[in-house]
């Protein structure tokens, strides 16, 4: 994990952090249809509810304030609904708990975890995480295509910024999917899920000495504006269902107000209003 640190070298003054799935690749919601919703329903034997099930889990984790939630806490919550609603999912409590104090949540982590101590819900959340990574691997690259106008706004925005991918989606898939299409022609680093939290990710790459108002974090997430926030920098929003218009707009508009020194105060005001609306947040 610190290797990908180590070796990061500073180009510019201004530093540009970009979100995976859902806000540069348009993967998050086939990602969600296919793979994480029916690999839990498959994985808990849950089909006689599959429907409702798998449109709550798109609910929660594509159109709401939960929107990009990590995968290990949005089963933990998705789990805890079905437990309530339909039918006993053994040991949830255990889960819930590696959830609540892993500093880590990923595979490896959870591999940690069972060779301490046995458990069911966490076995069978290992053996769905999975699952899930194999079937993105199985969509084919048509279905694993970046969203209108992300290689024009990389393109344009690398000639005087550092780009580096921040995701907490699996580290494979984020570098063959951008690689794919040409796009880590136009990033210094990628960071993913084994590299830490977005913040700990935007917190280590400012420590080669960017000011802060000169990095922005794009995302399409709540998680993506924490992020942002807890590290004082500024935040672009990738609107859910107006993707295609939001990197217009970041190419022509936001990217001169960064680069200019105009983006805080109203435009920020106005960039997060519309974000927090757009996901149901008044």
């Amino acid at each position: 994990m610190a290797d990908k640190f180590l070796a990061y070298t500073k180009r510019n003054d201004f530093l540009i952090c970009i979100d995976s799935d859902g806000c540069a690749m348009d993967t998050m919601d086939i990602k969600h249809f296919r793979c994480f919703g029916p690999c839990m329903v498959a994985e808990w034997g849950l089909e006689e509810w599959r429907e409702e099930i798998l449109a709550r889990w798109n609910e929660i984790n594509l159109y709401t304030m939960t929107r990009g939630i990590n995968r290990f806490k949005g089963l933990a919550k998705a789990l805890r609904e079905i437990q309530e609603k339909f039918c006993e999912i053994e040991d949830l409590e255990r889960l819930e708990q590696w959830v609540k104090e892993t500093p880590e949540l990923s595979n490896d982590a959870l591999e940690r975890e069972l060779e301490k101590a046995d458990s069911v819900c966490l076995r069978k959340a290992l053996s769905w995480s999975r699952s899930v990574n194999q079937a993105v691997e199985r969509l084919s690259e048509e279905e694993k295509q970046p969203f209108e106008g992300v290689g024009k706004a990389l393109k344009k925005a690398w000639r005087d910024a550092d780009i580096a991918v921040v995701s907490s989606a699996n580290p494979g898939a984020v570098l063959e999917e951008w690689d794919l299409h040409g796009l880590l022609e136009y990033t210094d680093v990628a960071l993913a899920q084994d590299s830490g939290s977005k913040s700990f990710c935007i917190g280590e790459l400012m420590k080669r000495g960017y000011a802060p108002e000169h990095v922005l974090m794009c995302g399409d997430a709540p998680g993506d504006l924490e992020a942002a926030k807890q590290n004082g920098v500024y935040f672009y929003p990738i609107l859910v269902r107006r993707e295609a218009e939001s990197w217009k707009e970041f190419r022509e508009i936001g990217l001169k107000h960064f680069l200019e020194g105009s983006y805080g105060g109203q435009y920020q005001e106005e960039k997060e209003r519309q974000f927090l609306e757009n996901l149901g947040e008044r």
